[in-house]
């Protein structure tokens, strides 16, 4: 079966308390463009991730805010940044990294914040029987091409509402000379 590749850059999701903290009280997020899943959005409004190391300036909010703040980067991030985050699955923050995220009018600590987010797949409960994933949790996927091969631990993320696609972060899209919107097949 097919599945489309959406390819995740390093980004920042915030609390309504720290979007507050970082650019004050009263800022909401404006979105720039919608993305695939329900409800979210690249916004215009962009931060800066600091560490004892280094920094990465314009990294991009996507909103809504949520109830956890959460920094997704690649491993070449975290090897420029001089950390060590776990690959996990977005919002399972504890034991990842820490940075400071540095706003207009303000910055944070955000403690237990930084992972590398695991490879994805979004399907609702209609997208698992559609596509006979019911008993599966991980599956492979087969990239073609001049540097292809297969992606493995591709985890599959049941949610009420999704658009399916599956989700790779930078290096993986790199490594792989994958695309934004190329059709994959699921093994």
């Amino acid at each position: 079966m097919k599945v489309s590749v959406g390819i995740s850059n390093r980004h920042v999701h915030l609390t309504k308390e720290h979007l507050a903290i970082l650019f004050g009280e009263d800022y909401e997020l404006e979105v720039h463009k919608m993305i695939n899943q329900p409800g979210q959005f690249a916004s215009t409004s962009f931060v800066t991730i600091k560490t004892d190391k280094a920094s990465m300036e314009h990294v991009r909010i996507i909103g809504p805010v949520r109830a956890y703040t959460q920094v997704e980067i690649s491993r070449t991030d975290a090897y420029q940044l001089g950390l060590n985050p776990p690959v996990r699955d977005s919002g399972h923050l504890d034991g990842s990294e820490t940075v400071t995220i540095i706003g207009p009018k303000g910055s944070i600590v955000a403690t237990n914040s930084t992972i590398i987010a695991d490879r994805h797949i979004h399907v609702t409960k209609e997208h698992r029987r559609l596509y006979n994933l019911l008993d599966k949790e991980y599956v492979s996927v087969v990239v073609p091409g001049e540097k292809g091969g297969i992606l493995g631990n591709v985890r599959i993320k049941e949610t009420e509402e999704a658009y399916y696609e599956l989700h790779i972060d930078t290096d993986d899209a790199n490594a792989f000379m994958i695309k934004n919107g190329d059709i994959l097949e699921i093994l």
